[in-house]
């Protein structure tokens, strides 16, 4: 009788092993929690979670660099970022420059265009990015691609860091303070609209984006060929006319070293009709998110669960 209950008992706790074991944790690396990726990363974790076989989760991060970092070192198993920041960290160019590749980078899936807001408080006469020149002006924080991108936009229109009094902090802090008058500008690169944003320009404090177009842009844009032109729609923000700026995609990327069958499980229910629902339910940039936008703009190879998934969808040959 000992003999049985000691045997019901090990295949009870072999049992709960194997079930412990089935079940896998996906941590997904999103950006902080004023931005696009934190809400889009949640959305995305509840899509494809599997109750008993895969639990995914969105953290909130520094952004791109952090992910793409987070990623290599298996810190998380997949991560959102800009698709410069991740075509830089797998050619070992850009802001990679003289770093170690990141060759086990790979692309699970295209999201959504991530635009360059540059925000002013209404009134304030700042009119275009030359105008920035002595002024406040936050970047954001050092690992994410909005400081990397602001940079280049500062370079393309001739203003050094050295012409601005520079601020490396997240644009809900950096909402807070244009709102108190303790900062002329910040820069933000996500997918409008971004709530930081929106609760800025409905606060009574009112805001204005400053353009990118003209030489300055299309000269940027021929050197780096990931960004696109984009549009930001009149009132996407209250009481902002539309404006044009330059775009670069939000990527989903993972590691070569997590096992095919779970990006292929991760990336099939993306796109399934209930997740799909959600997504466009759940926030404005959610319909981008598409099976046919995936496969655009990549500037690395696919995981090859991805890539199964595709070629299965025909969107890959």
């Amino acid at each position: 009788m000992k003999l049985k209950l000691w045997a019901a008992a090990l295949a009870a706790t072999l049992a709960f092993a194997g079930a412990a074991q089935a079940q896998q944790f996906f941590r997904i690396g999103t950006g902080g929690t004023a931005g696009t990726y934190y809400p889009v990363g949640g959305m995305i974790a509840n899509a494809v979670s599997q109750p008993g076989k895969l639990v995914a989760t969105a953290q909130a991060t520094n952004g791109s660099l952090a992910n793409v970092n987070g990623v290599a070192s298996s810190a998380m198993e997949a991560g959102f970022s800009q698709s410069d920041v991740a075509t830089w960290a797998y050619t070992g160019t850009g802001a990679f420059e003289g770093k170690p590749k990141v060759t086990d980078l790979r692309m699970i899936a295209n999201l959504y265009p991530e635009s360059i807001h540059v925000v002013v408080k209404k009134g304030s006469g700042i009119k275009s990015i030359a105008d920035l020149k002595g002024k406040r002006v936050a970047l954001d924080e050092p690992g994410s691609g909005t400081l990397i991108n602001a940079r280049m936009v500062l370079a393309a229109y001739g203003v050094k860091e050295s012409d601005i009094k520079p601020e490396y902090i997240k644009p809900n802090q950096a909402g807070d303070k244009l709102k108190d008058g303790a900062l002329d500008a910040f820069f933000f690169v996500g997918g409008s609209p971004a709530g930081a944003i929106t609760e800025l320009a409905s606060s009574g404090t009112g805001i204005e984006l400053l353009p990118l177009s003209g030489p300055q842009a299309e000269a940027l844009r021929k050197s780096s060929p990931w960004f696109a032109v984009d549009t930001i729609a009149a009132n996407t923000y209250k009481d902002v006319p539309a404006v044009q700026t330059l775009a670069v995609g939000a990527q989903m990327v993972t590691s070569a070293k997590i096992d095919a069958e779970t990006i292929y499980q991760v990336t099939k229910a993306m796109y399934s009709e209930a997740a799909q629902k959600a997504l466009q339910a759940g926030h404005a940039k959610g319909k981008f998110i598409t099976k046919e936008n995936a496969v655009q703009g990549v500037g690395i190879p696919f995981h090859p669960g991805a890539e199964r998934f595709y070629k299965e969808v025909g969107l890959l040959k």
